[in-house]
């Protein structure tokens, strides 16, 4: 199992699907990356040689930001955003959907599961 700035790649799959599972990469960054490095997109994980994984590291580390570096600047920027008070900051804050999605129906993943609203019974004569 090829290892990439401390991402564990699955070695059974081709290494253009297998570099996504690095936070920040996606499937083109991926493709431009192996083209820079001249790799093959078809070869599996598993197949690649050392010099390979070394050419791809060196490659993200020099133009990319990966893993931890770019979640603490996303998490920068909307603990900007609710500094500053702004709108989508607002949105941040309360769990809502900041890019305007309707949330009368929908937005269940921003929200959480649906709570309950019971009804109270009025007492009848015989209980109280």
């Amino acid at each position: 199992m090829p290892r990439i700035l401390g991402t564990d790649l699955p070695k059974e799959k081709r290494i253009d699907a297998a570099l996504p599972y690095i936070y920040g990469i996606g499937p083109k960054t991926a493709r431009n990356i192996l083209d820079t490095a001249q790799v093959s997109h078809n070869k599996r994980a598993k197949d690649l040689s050392e010099e390979e994984v070394s050419r791809i590291a060196g490659i993200i580390q020099k133009n990319y930001k990966i893993e931890g570096e770019l979640r603490q600047e996303v998490n920068q920027n909307v603990r900007r955003l609710i500094e500053i008070g702004s709108y989508r900051g607002f949105r941040h804050k309360k769990g809502l959907p900041s890019r305007g999605q309707r949330t009368r129906t929908n937005s269940r993943t921003r929200k959480g599961r649906k709570s309950s609203v019971g009804t109270i019974k009025k007492p009848t004569k015989a209980e109280g």
